[in-house]
């Protein structure tokens, strides 16, 4: 069974490694506090939770079986079973993934189960292995330990996901591109799935923090609130994201369809300049006899000129209904000066005292 076990017996003395018969012993005593941390469980792993622990079989099938389960909290009375989520950093994938951790939180002891690596679980072991501080309050301030490790980690991938919301805005509204609709989507699904498992575990961590289990001290309902206070700045930052993702994803649809139809613009003044020409040239183009002009020396002449006088004439009218514009010294002919004065965006500290921007 590939587990961690570490056992702080009474006199404050840690004890590491543990054997599972030395972990039995330590359970039966009743005294000091025990942590149990198995990872990649297996089907061996179940029978020896249920026999040493007396763990229900239904909360060792949640721990073993692959497929991750909601967010929540059973009380079996001499215990208490706890599913957390958080984000599994060792997915390489595009959209966040997430994954769980259980916790059997007793008086004495804390079993910890978990199918995937977490570094939240590595840096709690690494203060424990170190002086043993997060077990020496009691059990319920190491699944305090436990839980919020695993809660902070979340925010450098939101801290991401803003950053790329800003940069999928920028360019849905400068370049919007196929890969652009496909990272805003991808931001979405993210967000979805941070939802999914942040949303319940806020209500969770109210009802360990407002007293309804025995098994959490008075003296830790403010460490559980604590929890609470980053799940809800989570949420918050989440639901701005999710709220970035649309605005850019409306963005993104507003610049194809406005570059949709300055194609076709374009497309329509070019018929439109030629459909006069076709039609001249289709009327000269038959095949009848009783045509003088075509026997005239000049009607040539006439006729490409009129085609040219025509052609000139639709380009200028489009010109002036602004279709077309010439470039002149590296601007848009026809473009009106900014109704923007770029000045009113300067900060305070750049303008001078009668409020008019400084050098």
């Amino acid at each position: 069974m590939p587990y961690r076990a570490y056992y702080l017996d009474s006199e404050g003395q840690l004890r590491r490694p543990l054997t599972e018969a030395e972990i039995g012993q330590a359970y039966a005593s009743r005294q000091g506090l025990l942590w149990v941390d198995v990872f990649d469980s297996r089907p061996e792993d179940g029978e020896f939770l249920e026999k040493t622990f007396a763990f229900h079989h239904l909360a060792v099938e949640d721990c073993l079986t692959t497929r991750l389960h909601a967010p929540k909290i059973d009380d079996f009375g001499e215990y208490v079973f706890i599913i957390v989520h958080g984000v599994d950093h060792t997915a390489e994938s595009d959209v966040v993934e997430t994954t769980e951790l259980a916790i059997f939180l007793g008086p004495t002891f804390v079993v910890s189960s978990h199918n995937l690596p977490l570094f939240s679980i590595d840096s709690v072991r690494s203060l424990v292995e170190d002086d043993g501080r997060p077990m020496r309050r009691g059990a319920d301030f190491l699944a305090h330990a436990l839980i919020d490790a695993l809660i902070d980690n979340v925010l450098p991938t939101i801290d991401r996901m803003e950053e790329m919301a800003e940069v999928v805005q920028e360019e849905a509204l400068a370049t919007p591109q196929q890969r652009t609709l496909g990272a805003i989507l991808r931001l979405k699904r993210s967000t979805l799935r941070i939802h999914r498992v942040m949303a319940p575990q806020r209500e969770m961590m109210n009802r360990l923090a407002r007293g309804e289990f025995p098994i959490i001290k008075e003296e830790a309902f403010i460490f559980y609130r604590d929890i609470y206070d980053h799940l809800v700045r989570i949420s918050d930052l989440n639901q701005i994201i999710r709220d970035e993702a649309d605005s850019a994803l409306t963005t993104y649809l507003s610049s194809v369809g406005i570059q949709q139809n300055e194609t076709m613009k374009v497309l329509s003044a070019v018929a439109s300049i030629f459909l006069p020409l076709g039609l001249i040239a289709g009327v000269y183009g038959m095949n009848f006899r009783n045509m003088p002009e075509l026997e005239q020396d000049w009607a040539y002449f006439v006729v490409v000129g009129f085609m040219a006088a025509a052609m000139a004439g639709a380009v200028w009218w489009f010109w002036r209904l602004g279709w077309i514009r010439f470039r002149r010294g590296g601007r848009t002919a026809g473009n009106r000066s900014s109704a923007v004065d770029p000045e009113a965006f300067l900060p305070y500290d750049q303008t001078e005292p009668g409020g008019e921007p400084g050098p």
